[in-house]
């Protein structure tokens, strides 16, 4: 009998499913499918100030999260880890960076970084939870 549960939090093996199953299923189709999560930090006196996520797949490179802690903001963090992540996969092959942002987060911030609106999703409730989706292309050298 098949049982479904809800997990909060997902283990390495959990994560190394998804990865090669990603992997199988983009090979079966020919594409190559790259997907790998990626993750990094900024550290300030070996205090953790801002972190990045997401995933490289395909021709793509996908931001899942940017934060940056409230007290080290506009001090050009967020910037530079998203710099890392253009310099960490320049020349590897990829086409662009995407990601989604609300209203009230940061889409200006974005758009300072590169990034450009592909579309709005507007919310029937709350305009402050219009969600966007933004891209930047890289650029090939």
């Amino acid at each position: 009998m098949l049982e479904i549960e809800y997990k909060g939090k997902l283990d390495e093996e959990f994560y190394e499913i998804i990865d090669s199953e990603f992997n199988k299923y983009a090979e079966k189709n020919g594409v190559n499918c790259n997907y790998i999560s990626f993750a990094f930090v900024a550290k300030e006196d070996n205090k953790i100030v801002g972190i990045i996520t997401g995933k490289s797949y395909y021709k793509e490179i996908h931001i899942s999260d940017l934060i940056v802690l409230e007290e080290y903001r506009n001090k050009h963090i967020g910037s530079k880890l998203i710099e890392k992540v253009e310099e960490f996969y320049k020349n590897k092959g990829f086409e662009n960076i995407n990601l989604t942002t609300y209203e009230f987060q940061a889409p200006e911030f974005y758009k300072k970084c590169g990034f450009n609106v592909e579309f709005i999703r507007k919310s029937k409730e709350n305009p402050k939870l219009d969600k966007y989706f933004l891209v930047k292309y890289i650029k090939k050298i």
